[in-house]
C-alpha cells in the first residue's frame, strides 16, 4: 500500500530525508547523542519506578498495613527516587553541556559545505539565497536539520515510556474480577478487554492526528513566516549597524525602518497564519484536548469499575491509571513526532539542495614544481568565459603571456573583464573557451590547492579578522614575528606599527578584546597588502590596492613598488592610471577583450582606449 503524502512527500520519504540529518548531525557531534539517549532514559524511567511504588505503598496501607512492609517500602522509595533524581541531575548538567554549543554546531554544517564548495558555485546568488532560507528556516520555527535532535529525544522518550507503561499495565488485564462479583465478571471477557484497548488506541491515535494536521498549517504558510523574518532581521538590527549609523542619522533612514515594519503582516493579526489559527487550525487542537479528556474518561471508568469489583487493591488504581495515561502518551508523542518529521521533510530538501551542490571543477593530480628561481610562466591562449547562467562573454578571446619577473598593470573601465580575468587565472573560475598553462601545462592538470599556492591576492573587499595583527598578516594562528613587521614595514606600516601598544600582538577592532585598536581604510588596506607579501608567492595581483590611501601613501606605495614586490610577477588593476607608469608591461581591457598592449610610453599618445583613459583622468591632476 502506498502511502498517503502529503505536500508531495510521503511518510517513507519523510522518514529517509529526518534520517539522513540525523546522519549529519551525529557526525558532526556525536556526544551530543549519546548524552540525549541516556539522559532521555533515565528520565522516562524514573516516573514509572514512582508510580509503581507509591502503588505498593497505598496497597499496603488499605490492606495488611504491617509497619515493616510499609517501612520497607518508604525506605526503598526515598532512596531510589532520592538515587535516580540525582543521577537525572548530572545526566542533565551532562546534556547541557554537551548541548551548548549546538547552534554553532549546525551552523559549522553549512560553513564547512562553503568552504569546500569550488568558488563557482559559492559565487552563484543561487547558492546564497538557499543558504539565507536555511537561516529563515531555523529563525522561524527551528526548522530543517536542527528538529532532528528534539525528535531523537522524543522518540527515545516515547519508546522507552511505552515499554515501561505495558509493563506496568499488562496485569489490568490479566487479573479477573472474583466470580461473586455478578454483572460486573463481564469485564473478565477478552472480547471486553480488546474492545477497550481498540477504543483506547483509537483515541490516542486521533489526538496527535488533529495536532499534526492543525501544525502542517505553518509549513503552508512557510514562505510568509520566512520573508517576515527576513524583515525583522534586517529593519529589526539595522539601527545597530555601526556601518550604517551614519547614514541613518545623516538621512533619517529609521523612518524606512518603521514603514517596513508596519508593511510586514506576514505574522500579525489579519495575517493568512492568524486566520488559520481562529479556523482550521483552533478546531483541531480543540478537537485533540478533546480526545484527551475522552480518553482520560474512559481508563478512569474502567480501571476504577475493576477495582471497585475487587479485581485489584486501591493502591493499583493510580498503578494503572498513571502507566495506561502515560502509554497514551507515549504513543500519541511518538505519533506526533513521525508527524512533524513530515513537515520538517519541505525544509530538509531545501538544506539538502543547499548540501548536494556539486562540486564540478576538475581537480588535477600535478604538483606545481617550488622553484627556487620563481620561474613561472603563465598563458592564456585564446580564453573565453561565460558566467553560468548567462549567455553574455564576460571575456572574449584573451590571449596573453606574463613575463617573468616583471610587472603587468591591468586597466579599464567598470566591467571590462578586469576582475573576472584575475578569477580565471587564479583558477577561481576555468574558461568557458581556450585554456590556460602554466609552464606549457593546463592549470586544470595541477592540484587545485597547489597551484593556488602560488598567487597572492589582494582583492578590492579584502577582509580583516578581529584578532592579533600578526594574526592577520600571516592569516594563521601562529606566525614568524620578524618576517611579519618586516612585511608591514615593506607596505608602508611601520609608523602605525611603532605605536600599536602590544606590536604585531595588538589586536585589531574590539570584537574580542577591550584594547583592540581601531584602524582606519588605509591602514586596514596597508594590512591586506602585508598579508599578500608575508605569503611570499610567486605571483602577486593587486586589485586596486591604494584605493583606500592618501596620496601621499600611495605615492610611497608606487615608489617602493619595485622593492615591495622584489622578483614576484606582479600583476596590478587599477583605475587610477598614474600608477601604470611604475609597470613595464599594460593590458587595456574592454567589452571583455584586450584591445592595447604595451608600456605606458608606447600607449599613452596612439589613439586608443589607453590614451582615453589617461587624458580623461589627467585633466584633473593638471
Amino acid at each position: 500500500m502506498k502511502n498517503k503524502k502529503k505536500d508531495g512527500i510521503s511518510l517513507q520519504e519523510s522518514i529517509r530525508l529526518n534520517y539522513r540529518a540525523f546522519k549529519i548531525l551525529k557526525k558532526q557531534c556525536p556526544k551530543m547523542f549519546i548524552s540525549s539517549a541516556i539522559c532521555s532514559a533515565f528520565a522516562s524511567i524514573t516516573p514509572y519506578v514512582e508510580i509503581y511504588l507509591s502503588a505498593q505503598i497505598i496497597n499496603e496501607l488499605a490492606g495488611n498495613r504491617n509497619p515493616i512492609v510499609l517501612r520497607k517500602l518508604v525506605i526503598i522509595t526515598i532512596v531510589s527516587t532520592s538515587f535516580l533524581a540525582l543521577i537525572n541531575g548530572v545526566l542533565s548538567r551532562w546534556k547541557n553541556c554537551k548541548h551548548a554549543g549546538f547552534w554553532h554546531q549546525q551552523n559549522k554544517i553549512y560553513t564547512d559545505k562553503m568552504l569546500d564548495m569550488d568558488f563557482c558555485s559559492l559565487d552563484e546568488q543561487h547558492t546564497h539565497d538557499l543558504r539565507s532560507q536555511i537561516s529563515q528556516n531555523q529563525q522561524w520555527a527551528g526548522w530543517g536539520i536542527g528538529k532532528i535532535l528534539v525528535y531523537f529525544e522524543t522518540t527515545v522518550n516515547s519508546l522507552i515510556s511505552i515499554v515501561s507503561a505495558i509493563a506496568l499495565t499488562v496485569s489490568l488485564f490479566t487479573l479477573d474480577v472474583p466470580s461473586k462479583s455478578g454483572a460486573f465478571t463481564i469485564l473478565n471477557s477478552p472480547l471486553f478487554a480488546v474492545g477497550i484497548i481498540v477504543v483506547l488506541f483509537l483515541v490516542t491515535f486521533i489526538s496527535p492526528m488533529c495536532s499534526n494536521k492543525a501544525n502542517s498549517y505553518w509549513t503552508r504558510r512557510a514562505d510568509d513566516a520566512k520573508m517576515g523574518n527576513r524583515f525583522f532581521g534586517f529593519f529589526g538590527f539595522m539601527a545597530q549597524d555601526r556601518y550604517r549609523a551614519l547614514d541613518i542619522r545623516m538621512y533619517n533612514q529609521q523612518i524606512i525602518c518603521e514603514h517596513y515594519s508596519k508593511k510586514d503582516k506576514s505574522i500579525a493579526p489579519g495575517s493568512k497564519i492568524a486566520k488559520y489559527a481562529a479556523g482550521p487550525m483552533g478546531v483541531l487542537n480543540a478537537i485533540s484536548a478533546a480526545m484527551s479528556i475522552i480518553f482520560i474518561g474512559i481508563v478512569y471508568t474502567f480501571v476504577c469499575l475493576k477495582a471497585w469489583a475487587g479485581a485489584f487493591g486501591v493502591g493499583s488504581v493510580t498503578q494503572y491509571i498513571g502507566s495506561i495515561t502515560s502509554l497514551s502518551q507515549g504513543i500519541a508523542s511518538l505519533i506526533a513526532t513521525l508527524g512533524d518529521m513530515r513537515n520538517n521533510a519541505v525544509f530538509l530538501k531545501t538544506t539538502y539542495e543547499f548540501l548536494d551542490i556539486p562540486n564540478t571543477m576538475y581537480q588535477g593530480s600535478l604538483t606545481t614544481e617550488k622553484r627556487a628561481d620563481r620561474n613561472y610562466e603563465i598563458e592564456f591562449r585564446d580564453v573565453s568565459f561565460k558566467y553560468p547562467g548567462t549567455e553574455t562573454y564576460a571575456l572574449r578571446h584573451v590571449s596573453i603571456k606574463f613575463k617573468i619577473g616583471e610587472r603587468l598593470a591591468v586597466v579599464g573601465m567598470n566591467g571590462s573583464g578586469k576582475t573576472t580575468f584575475i578569477k580565471l587565472l587564479c583558477r577561481l573560475y576555468d574558461p568557458t573557451e581556450g585554456e590556460i598553462l602554466l609552464n606549457g601545462i593546463n592549470i586544470r592538470k595541477y592540484n587545485y590547492h597547489d597551484y593556488m599556492s602560488i598567487f597572492s591576492v589582494v582583492f578590492q573587499d579584502y577582509q580583516l579578522l578581529s584578532f592579533s595583527l600578526g594574526q592577520n598578516v600571516a592569516a594563521s594562528k601562529s606566525y614568524d614575528d620578524s618576517k611579519v613587521i618586516d612585511s608591514l614595514n615593506k607596505a608602508g606600516f611601520s609608523e602605525r606599527l611603532s605605536k600599536m601598544p602590544n606590536g604585531v600582538e595588538t589586536y585589531i577592532y574590539k570584537d574580542f578584546d577591550d584594547g583592540g585598536v581601531e584602524i582606519s581604510g588605509g591602514e586596514a588596506q596597508k594590512i591586506a597588502i602585508a598579508r599578500a607579501l608575508y605569503k611570499d608567492a610567486p605571483f602577486i595581483i593587486l586589485d586596486e590596492p591604494t584605493a583606500a590611501l592618501d596620496p601621499i601613501a600611495e605615492a610611497e606605495i608606487y615608489s617602493k613598488f619595485n622593492e615591495i614586490v622584489e622578483d614576484k610577477t606582479a600583476i596590478y588593476i587599477s583605475h587610477r592610471l598614474s600608477s601604470c607608469r611604475f609597470c613595464s608591461d599594460i593590458a587595456v581591457f574592454d567589452n571583455g577583450q584586450i584591445v592595447q598592449q604595451g608600456s605606458h610610453e608606447e600607449l599613452v599618445d596612439i589613439p586608443g582606449k589607453y590614451h582615453e583613459l589617461w587624458y580623461a583622468q589627467a585633466q584633473y591632476y593638471k
